[in-house]
């Protein structure tokens, strides 16, 4: 099969890695989750006790970010699990919005689809880390379906919160994502829009495997 990347962008709760995982695992591409990379960082700095612009670009540039068989390594440690506390969820978006930050990720995103066939999802793939992406797919979903979707995901993982924190932190992230200056959360003009809000993730699955499907030789 053709190398090829496929982007997955849209907003906290759209269901987008829970997708991108399955299409990758499917289609025999590599899976790469560009969210955790930024929540990676975001976790340096808390446990360095500083959000300084300065020191969070430091820790950026020398820090090393690896993702193996879905799992997220941060200077050769394992972090998938701290990486979704509720403390990076309140910060990643500020450090996300820091230009140098993310100049240095979209460095090593893009290397890594230099070579293989990936999924990459996370809010500007198609429109600033891979815009030439052979596929690109938005995923959005209501605010109070994504906010559930994201309290459930947060109880099963033993972690206590309450739905309405939960839809007002999603509010805030999405309306700093989509401001801010650089590389905000918006659709690539030719992202093939889908709201997820009444689908399993199965369903989108499939719609999506059937657009590629459509349009390449030897697909599952």
């Amino acid at each position: 099969m053709s190398v090829y990347s496929i982007a997955i962008d849209g907003p906290a709760g759209a269901g987008k890695s829970t997708v991108a995982k399955v299409i990758a695992k499917r289609l025999n591409l590599t899976y790469v989750d560009t969210g955790a990379m930024y929540r990676a960082i975001t976790l340096k700095a808390l446990e360095k006790g500083s959000l300084k612009k300065e020191e969070v670009i430091k820790i950026a540039e020398e820090s090393i970010i690896e993702i193996k068989e879905g799992r997220v390594y941060l200077d050769g440690r394992d972090v998938t699990e701290e990486i979704r506390k509720p403390s990076i969820d309140e910060k990643v978006s500020l450090i996300a919005s820091i230009p140098q930050v993310r100049n240095r990720l979209v460095e090593i995103q893009r290397k890594m689809a230099e070579n293989y066939g990936v999924v990459m999802d996370g809010r500007d793939i198609g429109t600033t880390v891979l815009p030439n992406a052979k596929y690109k797919f938005f995923l959005t979903a209501d605010l109070k379906v994504r906010a559930k979707r994201r309290y459930e995901e947060l109880v099963n993982k033993g972690i206590k919160t309450d739905l309405k924190k939960v839809e007002e932190e999603l509010t805030k992230r999405d309306k700093q994502d989509m401001e801010r200056e650089h590389s905000p959360l918006k659709v690539a003009e030719d992202a093939v829009i889908i709201d997820t809000s009444d689908k399993t993730p199965e369903e989108v699955v499939e719609e999506i495997l059937s657009y590629i499907k459509r349009r390449e030789k030897n697909v599952l």
